[in-house]
């Protein structure tokens, strides 16, 4: 069974302004890290940091992960023609947003942060770990509806057929197009939706695994260590179904791709976080307000 896609990117207009649902996921992504961090904030998981502290941290790595995700993405897929065409830059509702370089604008963050504050910095990181899948997961929602990043063929008689990807297709009215996907025309287009692949492991998967391992104090560099190995794993794997940019192609043995080099040095990293973990100590969480206030009257 296939599926036609056919989702139009724009979620509503308001006036002349298009509000498209790529912007959107961001927006949940960074509520979500919003939500959950103040919980932890509040479960004493940060000691010495109150709300409005944490919102400054939300803030700047909110920042690091705009500007990171479309300036890696620049370097690290498509420099050539956005040199061509330098104000494509600003145009993020279309895609093309890069995870290592956003993870690199968050660890620019979290290092601003941490010495204004005077904090470890991976103290900073593994507390960020757990609240960023959301907002992977969510980001390659946003990806599916662009109708982007989308997979190799399936060829075996399911998957997702994207017009957008098949030269001729594009150019049919919707009508037409759902008149040939019922006949089973586009059969042998179907594609692996690798982005729904990456919201289940990057996102959901990822949480539930990070969410669980920190919901107890654990050594420091643990929790970032686990992300980068399981990260690093989940993104390794999903390459193979998932077509490269096509401005990149493959860079060798007719299969690895630009993302798989990048994240190789994660799960490197991660393990090598890990391994760091086993003799760093352990950061307490402080006693919440009420308890702390408690604990004083008696």
């Amino acid at each position: 069974m296939t599926y036609l896609h056919q989702i139009d990117p724009i979620a509503f207009t308001l006036g002349p302004l298009k509000v498209h649902w790529y912007g959107i996921m961001y927006m949940l992504g960074f509520a979500a890290a919003w939500v959950l961090g103040r919980r932890r904030v509040r479960a004493g998981r940060m000691p010495g940091v109150d709300e409005q502290a944490y919102s400054d941290l939300l803030f700047y790595s909110m920042l690091g992960v705009i500007f990171g995700a479309r300036i890696g993405y620049v370097l690290f897929y498509d420099l050539d023609n956005y040199l061509r065409e330098p104000l494509l830059i600003f145009k993020i509702w279309q895609g093309g947003m890069s995870f290592h370089g956003g993870l690199l604008g968050v660890l620019a963050a979290g290092l601003w942060w941490s010495r204004k504050y005077k904090m470890h910095f991976f103290d900073i990181i593994d507390f960020l770990a757990p609240l960023v899948p959301p907002g992977l997961g969510l980001g390659r929602l946003g990806n599916f509806v662009n109708g982007e990043l989308w997979g190799k063929y399936t060829e075996a008689g399911w998957g997702v057929v994207f017009p957008y990807a098949e030269a001729g297709m594009a150019q049919m009215d919707a009508a037409t197009l759902r008149a040939q996907h019922a006949t089973g025309a586009f059969d042998a287009l179907a594609r692996h939706p690798s982005q729904l692949y990456q919201f289940a492991l990057e996102g959901v998967a990822l949480f539930c695994i990070l969410w669980w391992f920190s919901r107890k104090p654990r050594h420091r560099y643990a929790v970032s260590g686990v992300f980068a190995l399981c990260y690093g794993c989940f993104r390794f794997l999903i390459e193979f179904v998932r077509l490269p940019d096509e401005q990149i192609g493959y860079l060798a043995f007719g299969w690895l791709t630009m993302g798989q080099v990048l994240t190789l040095p994660l799960v490197a990293l991660g393990l090598g976080l890990l391994w760091l973990s086993r003799k760093s100590p352990v950061l307490m969480p402080a006693a919440p307000p009420a308890a702390a206030a408690a604990n004083d009257r008696g």
